[in-house]
């Protein structure tokens, strides 16, 4: 019996230090891992990943039909009744065995050099489906820092209505003794329960706002359960001047050579004027290369002037006919395929050439949005901060009123939800602010980081 309960008592140990563990580990949740974890497991990311490897398939298929094509084949025929022994050449009309053994080969010399643009035109296929990849990786990416920055203010407006609750049951206390001593009308007292009852209620809000933006996060993240899972609370610097160091056209300068959709639509442009290249191609005469070899076993082949049958390798040896050809083919007319070709060719350019400028058109746009953004933001923060720091004066006189008996429930209580509306507009403002300054630096190609 102690010996069970020695045991049990080392499975719980056991089991609680895998939890604590295991609870550590699911609490230890950064920006930066919550990305890097996103990146390995996101499926939209790993179907592009496969897209990239069929590019790569079609690149390497392509290289390898530079080389010649080897076949070699095997037979082995039963006649039966009168027919013509192939190797001798002569009618018979008893039953025969023949075995066939050949080798052909055959190398492409000249097509109009469409194999080499062929493979120019795949590479560059492959490093558009990497730009691709890398775009998605960037969406996610500024997904999961907006899900993020989203809790990291959801914990803020929580911290914010339970001050705000601890005040006004502090509150609650002075005006009981307020009224127990004459001071202050029953009235009050009601009004601050009531706005107790208000409070919890916006604790209960903030809460469920906060539970939300946590599973917002998992499921972006592909993670079965919220279950323990918490993030690291970073540091975040006070925000330096009121300006921002660099203009629209100067984050455009630098993102236009740096976002993979861009490169993205540069390599589809090259990739369609290698299409041109290889639909002429097919104007050109091709040439090509050709070789076989040719031997065979008959069970009646004789040795000459004999009647004994000849020796397997002999007849390998003897039967053995070997060729070589060149096949040239000079197009004349190929019901205008050609033709139709070169000039579909043409409009993928062009189409590639309009989808370059329209991405980058939409790049500009975008960055134009994001300064804009970001400018409207860091005026809001500074002019909301310079609006809490006066109103957070203007309540420490408001409540020295009320402690004296000056002012009413009413008009402390409005003044003081005044001033937890500001500091939530002052919190909305702020990850406002980080997550806009944020996009302005992925555009300059800094990795996103708190």
């Amino acid at each position: 019996m102690k010996k069970t309960t020695i045991s049990i008592n080392l499975f719980l140990i056991i089991v609680l230090f895998f939890n604590v563990n295991i609870n550590a580990q699911e609490a230890d949740w950064s920006l930066e891992k919550c990305i890097d974890y996103a990146l390995k497991n996101n499926i939209q990311i790993k179907q592009q990943e496969l897209n990239t490897k069929y590019s790569g398939n079609l690149l390497k298929q392509s290289r390898a039909d530079i080389l010649p094509s080897i076949n070699a084949s095997l037979s082995e025929n039963f006649n039966f009744g009168r027919s013509v022994d192939m190797l001798t050449y002569q009618y018979t009309n008893e039953n025969t065995k023949q075995s066939n053994f050949s080798i052909n080969t055959s190398v492409n010399l000249f097509n109009g050099f469409q194999t080499i643009n062929t493979i120019k035109q795949n590479q560059l296929n492959l490093q558009s489906s990497l730009a691709d990849l890398e775009k998605i990786k960037n969406d996610v990416s500024l997904n999961i820092a907006s899900a993020f920055l989203q809790i990291l203010f959801s914990e803020e407006l929580l911290e914010v209505a339970n001050n705000q609750l601890v005040t006004t049951k502090l509150q609650l206390t002075r005006i009981q003794q307020l009224v127990e001593a004459g001071t202050l009308a029953q009235g009050s007292l009601l009004d601050v329960q009531s706005q107790i009852a208000s409070e919890e209620l916006q604790i209960v809000n903030s809460q469920n706002q906060l539970d939300i933006a946590y599973l917002n996060l998992v499921q972006m993240l592909d993670i079965d359960s919220v279950g323990n899972f918490k993030i690291n609370k970073p540091a975040i610097q006070n925000f330096g001047n009121e300006t921002l160091p660099f203009s629209v056209e100067q984050i455009f300068a630098e993102s236009v050579n740096k976002m993979p959709q861009i490169q993205s639509a540069e390599f589809k442009l090259l990739s369609s004027q290698k299409g041109l290249s290889i639909a002429k191609g097919r104007i050109s005469p091709s040439l090509s290369l050709s070789g076989s070899y040719y031997t065979g076993y008959s069970d009646k082949m004789t040795n000459l002037g004999t009647t004994e049958k000849m020796a397997f390798n002999d007849q390998i040896k003897n039967n053995a006919r070997k060729a070589i050809g060149f096949d040239l083919t000079i197009p004349i007319f190929n019901k205008l395929q050609t033709h139709t070709a070169i000039s579909n060719s043409k409009i993928d350019i062009l189409n590639s050439d309009y989808t370059l400028q329209t991405a980058k058109n939409q790049l500009h746009k975008e960055i134009q949005q994001a300064y804009a953004d970001a400018m409207a933001a860091m005026k809001k923060y500074f002019a909301t901060e310079k609006t809490v720091t006066s109103m957070e004066e203007s309540f420490r006189y408001t409540q020295q009123k009320f402690d004296v008996g000056m002012l009413n429930s009413v008009d402390y209580n409005l003044a003081k939800n005044n001033l937890a509306k500001t500091k939530s507009d002052l919190l909305q403002a702020k990850y406002e602010y980080i997550f806009k300054t944020k996009i302005l630096d992925f555009y300059r190609g800094t990795p996103i980081k708190l």
